[in-house]
């Protein structure tokens, strides 16, 4: 390419110190030419043809060298098709955002045009993004680098089938992150069945899932289809799945390693399509370590595991947090304009937040409502916040019911509960998201009654 080679040194001067990403390539894929920031962005020193692309960053180039979405005339030349899409890679081992544009450029006197892709880092933007719309992210709100990056990961597994394991303290965000990732799948306008497995008796869990056909039990006067068949073709998202007996995790490993089951009471197998995302708030690790959860079961289970920080591991999003709380408040008839007093907002940034996002919300509307005057002070906190850190002095815990140090993680989040509650079981529940049954279950099982 003649002419092209009369053009290389001009090129390289102009391109060689811009942030964007510049390459051109024939219409056989060769690579006549890329900048260094192409390299610095896909991660990659060196490559001679778009096959390299692709099979180190996973980018597939080839079309856009033929196609593209628009059209435009050039002169008396052929047109300059012009296209544009973006991908999330994977540079020096962490996740990047990209957006790659190309044009299909005629040369004089060669026969083909040459293909110009250029390659921008938009990572910042999308995370932007994150922060600023429920349409991106689900609802999901944040800056912190940890949630960016699970953000991001949540954007590579939604288009898979991958099974995944949300792993995180009670109120952090992990019914949130199975939306995000439903709706970003493949599957998002299928259903998303959403079961609790603390919430319903341990009797009546195995009908809730499989269903059950007339006769099976006493009760039973019409079959009545589980869920899982209710998920076909969408996602099963089961929730505090340490809560699932024993005795029945063989049959839900079985259900989802052969998408086969049969309902209650029936022989005939029934046939389903669906992934499955499930939460703990217990270290199912751990468990199957104790004997308490299934190993095969576990492990088919968490192909994508992902552990969620609790708020007061990210505090930088609690302003944000609040921000995003007070606008649905607002949206649901609350004042708006609201302001809050900067000792106020010290006090909740000081705070550690055992209920993490939950108990962020409860005390938002708290103070909206005991607000004076459109304005937020000390004395509109809620109790356990306001004597965390009061006048200057030295952080101090709120009081606690004492627990031994090798005491279940579980155990203590019970007793903390009840001691913020003065015993009363049926405010520890709401503090902890389940229901009073669900706690009485617990209490049990951990000898706390």
């Amino acid at each position: 390419m003649r002419a092209l080679e009369q053009f290389t040194p001009l090129i390289d001067a102009v391109v060689s110190r811009i942030h964007e990403g510049i390459i051109l390539a024939d219409n056989t894929g060769a690579i006549l030419f890329h900048n260094p920031a192409a390299a610095e962005l896909l991660g990659h020193p060196a490559f001679f043809s778009v096959d390299g692309i692709r099979a180190s960053t996973g980018i597939d180039l080839q079309q856009s060298l033929t196609s593209g979405t628009d059209s435009t005339p050039c002169g008396n030349q052929a047109l300059v098709k012009r296209g544009s899409f973006e991908q999330c890679i994977t540079c020096n081992g962490k996740p990047r955002f990209v957006q790659i544009s190309s044009s299909s450029v005629p040369i004089a006197d060669e026969p083909a045009p040459v293909s110009l892709l250029v390659i921008s880092d938009i990572t910042d933007r999308r995370r932007l993004q994150g922060v600023l719309s429920d349409d991106q992210s689900s609802g999901l709100v944040t800056q912190d680098p940890q949630m960016i990056e699970i953000s991001l990961m949540m954007e590579r597994i939604a288009p898979t089938c991958a099974s995944v394991l949300l792993q995180g303290e009670s109120g952090t965000g992990k019914s949130l992150l199975a939306r995000m990732i439903h709706a970003k799948s493949d599957r998002g306008d299928a259903p998303l069945v959403e079961v609790n497995c603390a919430a319903i008796p341990d009797a009546l869990l195995e009908s809730e899932l499989f269903g059950h056909v007339k006769g099976a039990f006493t009760g039973a006067t019409q079959n009545r289809k589980g869920r899982l068949q209710a998920a076909h073709g969408g996602t099963l998202f089961l929730d505090e799945l340490s809560e699932l007996p024993l005795h029945l995790q063989p049959k839900l490993l079985k259900a989802l390693e052969e998408q086969t089951f049969q309902m209650l009471g029936s022989d005939e197998n029934i046939h389903v399509d669906v992934r499955i995302i499930v939460a703990s708030n217990r270290n199912l690790r751990d468990m199957v370590d104790a004997g308490s959860f299934r190993a095969d079961l576990y492990y088919r289970l968490a192909v994508i595991p992902v552990d969620i920080p609790a708020l007061r591991d990210r505090p930088g999003d609690i302003p944000l947090l609040i921000h995003a709380i007070c606008d649905q408040l607002i949206r649901r008839g609350y004042p708006p304009d609201m302001a809050c007093g900067e000792k106020a907002m010290q006090l909740m940034m000081d705070y550690p937040w055992p209920g993490n996002v939950r108990e962020l919300a409860n005390a938002v509307e708290h103070c909206m409502i005991l607000a004076k005057n459109g304005r937020v002070t000390v004395d509109a906190l809620p109790f356990d916040v306001r004597h965390y850190r009061h006048n200057g002095a030295e952080p101090r815990q709120p009081q606690r019911v004492a627990a031994p140090a090798d005491a279940d993680p579980h155990k203590r989040e019970i007793l903390d509960a009840l001691a913020r509650s003065n015993g009363n079981r049926a405010k520890a529940a709401r503090s902890l998201g389940i229901d009073r049954s669900t706690l009485w279950r617990r209490m049990n099982r951990l000898s706390l009654i």
